[in-house]
C-alpha cells in the first residue's frame, strides 16, 4: 500500500505542477493556480478568467486528494494505518484496497453520513 501511495503522491503532485505552484509562504506549502496569460484581447481575458476558474476548481480536489495520501503514508509510518481513528477497529483489507486513503471502517462511515 505504502507503494501505491507513494505512486498516487507523485502523480497527483505532478498534475498539481501542470497549472500551479507551491506557495513557499504558506506553512503547508499548498500550491496556487497560475493565472493563465493568453493575451491582451477581450475574448482572451474572459478566456483566461474561465481557464483560471476551473483551474481553482481542480486544484483543490487534488489538493484535497493529495491530503489524503499524505495523511494515509503519516499513517503508515506511525503503524497505525489500517485502524479505524473512529472506532479503533481494523478497516477491512478490501476497503483498503479499493481506497487506500480511507481512515475509517465501513460502519463507522456509514453512521457518520448517515447511510444507516
Amino acid at each position: 500500500m505504502k507503494e501505491q501511495l507513494e505512486e498516487e503522491k507523485a502523480r497527483l503532485e505532478k498534475e498539481l505542477s501542470t497549472f500551479a505552484h507551491r506557495n513557499a509562504k504558506s506553512p503547508l506549502a499548498e500550491f496556487e493556480a497560475n493565472f493563465p496569460n493568453i493575451g491582451d484581447k477581450e475574448d482572451e481575458n474572459a478566456s483566461e478568467v474561465a481557464q483560471f476558474s476551473d483551474n481553482l476548481s481542480l486544484e483543490d480536489e487534488l489538493e484535497k486528494g493529495l491530503r489524503d495520501v499524505e495523511s494515509a503514508l503519516e499513517l503508515i509510518a506511525k503503524g497505525t494505518y489500517g485502524t479505524c481513528k473512529y472506532c479503533g477497529q481494523l478497516i477491512d483489507e478490501r476497503r483498503l484496497v479499493a481506497r487506500p486513503t480511507s481512515s475509517s471502517c465501513i460502519q463507522c462511515k456509514k453512521t457518520l453520513t448517515q447511510e444507516v
